[in-house]
């Protein structure tokens, strides 16, 4: 019998899994709303085995707009409202810097985050995705061998299942 590691999809926050025309920093629950296509998309990677994973920069935290308790709290709202559909994130990661106050190397495009969950959930990146609006998005997945997918800002993600499926 031979091992098979896992396979995942990442997802940036926001302009891929909510929507963001409004608000750069979406950060308060009451501006929080999933963008079309997203439930469905979560259920049906979830149903093929892939683990979900949202990988996000929050500069907004380094720059004093809001808090780490601001975004922790808009990662519950949407970990309940997913759950309302049997849906299930094993994990957020978050970057809180900005390049203008402090370097790190969590901060896509760095990989950090991306590695962190590769490791602690054994996946294999050649079988993994990322879904990004952003090139930085893209290049952090890439960096770690993902296979990745840029989209339009707030686009609906259901048209690209076939490719990951």
């Amino acid at each position: 019998m031979t091992y098979q590691m896992n396979r995942a999809v990442f997802f940036d926050r926001d302009g891929v899994i909510n929507n963001n025309d409004d608000n750069y920093y979406v950060y308060r629950t009451e501006d929080f709303q999933i963008n079309a296509g997203v439930i469905e998309a979560l259920k049906t990677l979830q149903d093929k085995q892939f683990f979900l994973f949202i990988i996000s920069n929050q500069s907004g935290i380094a720059k004093g707009i809001y808090s780490k308790e601001d975004t922790e709290n808009v990662h519950w709202f949407l970990e309940k409202m997913l759950q309302e559909s049997d849906i299930y994130i094993s994990e957020i990661y978050y970057c809180p810097h900005h390049p203008d106050i402090e370097n790190c190397f969590c901060r896509k495009p760095e990989s950090l985050l991306i590695e962190k969950a590769i490791a602690r959930f054994d996946l294999d990146p050649e079988k993994s995705w990322i879904i990004g609006d952003s090139d930085r998005d893209i290049l952090a997945g890439e960096r770690v061998g993902l296979n990745s997918i840029l989209i339009k800002k707030n686009e609906d993600i259901r048209k690209y299942l076939h490719l990951i499926i």
